[in-house]
């Protein structure tokens, strides 16, 4: 039987355990480079025991951020500073990982903290794009629809992202499929009104999206992981749901991603969401089992017997964390229990 830190290989790469840390949003970048913060927010996961560090949303483009303080990798000077991280991160024996995103119609606004409100022109943000011109809500910008020739550059982007990537030094690729971003956009009915190659049917509406892993896995070659983050329900009976997310994840595995990394919601302003520990474990464990792919949980997992037992239950053959991980950098060392697994600089303070 799995166990929570035991080993994974996917490709090329052994993780050295399944306690990921997910990518999380800290709107601290300069101008879409990362920062002595970034170094050390995320090398205090790798020193904690995280098998996988994955690093926050990073734009493909400078209008695809969710705000001007985003991670981005859209240009040659993002590369150094990144790949410091990488290096210091694997120095820990765990591997980074980044997530590609691009945030659509709901680019340009605010921190958080900030109340998150659309950032116009005259204070510095952009008009968002979007697979059709559909507001988020009412407060938010409103998207100029994608040309097809936009949408061919946007791919292109995604590859050229993923090469710098490389470059970095990152050993695993997470495409941002999900939580009502671009490529969710056009994913779903709700967000995706167009009437050519891209929009309409099923099979038109996820062509964006195969047609992004393929390239981005034909740039990367065949050792280097491959995820998709992916929304697997919108929570509207009218708008993407779980038999969609099970299609989807057929057709991308053929295009050679590794696994999914099962969220939800984002793309519907009026979503309900019963929140409660592991609420979204169930839509990982039908996505593993009806599209017969690896997949990582995640969402309010806060405990590692709560986390073993997705894993003994097989629903899902990884755990991603992400608050846990920020009220406790050190919640892999802590759960593992192993005093040898913690930095000999650490350990004398262990029983």
């Amino acid at each position: 039987m799995v166990k929570l830190f035991d080993p994974i290989s996917i490709r090329s790469e052994l993780i050295k355990n399944r306690a990921w840390v997910s990518p999380m949003c800290t709107y601290s970048s300069d101008e879409g480079k990362a920062t002595d913060w970034h170094l050390v927010h995320l090398g205090s996961r790798a020193i904690g025991g995280a098998g996988l560090v994955m690093v926050e949303a990073s734009a493909i483009a400078a209008e695809g951020r969710i705000s001007p303080w985003d991670m981005g990798i859209w240009g040659d000077e993002h590369i150094a500073p990144l790949k410091k991280i990488t290096e210091f991160i694997k120095s820990c024996g765990a591997t980074p990982a980044i997530q590609l995103a691009h945030a659509g119609r709901k680019a340009s606004t605010d921190r958080p903290w900030l109340g998150g409100k659309s950032v116009g022109l005259d204070n510095g943000g952009w008009n968002p794009k979007a697979p059709s011109s559909i507001q988020f809500n009412k407060d938010s910008l409103l998207p100029d629809e994608l040309s097809v020739n936009e949408i061919k550059n946007v791919i292109s982007s995604f590859v050229d992202a993923a090469k710098r990537s490389v470059e970095a030094g990152f050993r695993a690729i997470e495409l941002h499929f999900a939580h009502g971003y671009l490529v969710h956009q056009f994913l779903s009915p709700l967000s995706n009104i167009r009437e050519d190659d891209y929009g309409g049917s099923f099979d038109s509406r996820i062509l964006f999206a195969l047609e992004i892993a393929s390239a981005v896995r034909k740039e990367i070659g065949n050792e280097i992981p491959l995820f998709a983050r992916l929304s697997v329900t919108e929570y509207f009976t009218e708008g993407w749901n779980v038999q969609d997310s099970i299609n989807l994840s057929i057709e991308l595995k053929k295009c050679g991603i590794d696994l999914i990394d099962c969220s939800s919601g984002g793309n519907y302003s009026d979503q309900k969401i019963e929140l409660k520990p592991g609420y979204q474990v169930h839509l990982s464990e039908s996505v593993r089992k009806e599209a017969e792919i690896l997949t990582g949980a995640v969402g309010l997992i806060t405990e590692s017997f709560q986390a073993q037992d997705i894993l003994d239950n097989n629903q899902a053959d990884v755990i991603f964390m992400a608050r846990e991980y920020l009220r406790n950098p050190y919640w892999a060392l802590n759960a593992e229990k192993n005093r040898n697994s913690w930095p000999l600089q650490y350990q004398r303070s262990i029983g």
